[in-house]
């Protein structure tokens, strides 16, 4: 199929660098894109239905968007626990869910802060799957985000933390060109969409400052540019160890891939498993 662009439409004008930018207002923006561009991450999954195996109870899925991971641990029989705090992607779960009734009674989702919600529960494994302690970038988050997740651990139960390796990240050249990521079809409308990105990273800070680029392409040729900003923090393991210590909690292993691989400095992922201390 070609396509001959008339014009492109940008949703909104571009904003000042960051200014003022949340993490449910980039994930607002995704949101329909989201399933259709994560369609084929589905790699981590065999590591959930093992750890999950292993720990009989209650399962906490911390920013868990439109159920990737939950629900594929509530087809699997387990109790799952969402939280969120995008109404988009939230929105996107139930939908969902409404195509899976029998998974209702599996299921509970919270829209909510998870740094001001309660639980009046314990879970036997909770998760930060993929990427999302890199949302937490300042450190007061991090630790209240860590104490309230021990808090809601039950005994014996386990937190898996699945981040990037920054160690390659950082030891890469910078590149601030735009960067083809990757096509797919939009579920609902059919069209093709052309995500980009232009990223720097501030070694400094250790975070990656990246402009999202989605350009949605109709049938006619209209281009529908829409541009999601975005800020998120990496972690040496190091660092990661004295924050979860200080929260009261123990790192048992760290793997380097989805397989429970050796974590080694080129690896690709940061898999921490880590207890109750």
């Amino acid at each position: 199929m070609e396509w001959t662009v008339a014009r492109i439409i940008c949703d909104a004008p571009v904003p000042e660098r960051f200014q003022g930018l949340s993490m449910s207002a980039f994930y607002s923006t995704v949101a329909r894109f989201y399933d259709a561009e994560n369609r084929d991450k589905t790699d981590d999954l065999a590591l959930y239905t093992r750890l999950a195996a292993t720990h009989a109870g209650d399962i906490l899925d911390v920013g868990c968007g439109t159920g990737r991971v939950l629900l594929h641990l509530a087809q699997e029989g387990h109790r799952v626990f969402g939280i969120d705090n995008d109404p988009r992607m939230l929105a996107r779960l139930d939908a969902k869910l409404k195509r899976l009734p029998q998974l209702r009674e599996k299921v509970s989702v919270a829209q909510a802060d998870v740094l001001r919600h309660q639980y009046e529960r314990k879970f036997s494994l909770v998760l930060l799957t993929y990427n999302a302690l890199m949302h937490f970038r300042e450190q007061e988050r991090q630790i209240s985000l860590l104490q309230r997740l021990r808090s809601w651990l039950a005994d014996g139960g386990a937190l898996l933390i699945d981040l990037p390796n920054a160690g390659p990240v950082f030891a890469s050249e910078d590149n601030d060109t735009l960067t083809l990521e990757r096509a797919f079809l939009d579920d609902e409308s059919g069209h093709m969409v052309m995500l980009q990105s232009v990223s720097a990273l501030d070694r400094a800070a250790q975070e990656l400052h990246i402009d999202w680029i989605y350009d949605e392409i109709d049938g006619d040729g209209l281009v529908r540019r829409h541009l999601a900003p975005h800020q998120l923090r990496y972690f040496f393991l190091p660092e990661l160890r004295l924050l979860l210590e200080r929260c009261g909690f123990t790192i048992n292993r760290v793997c380097g891939d989805t397989e429970d691989g050796p974590y080694l400095a080129d690896s690709e992922r940061m898999i921490v498993y880590a207890a109750g201390s």
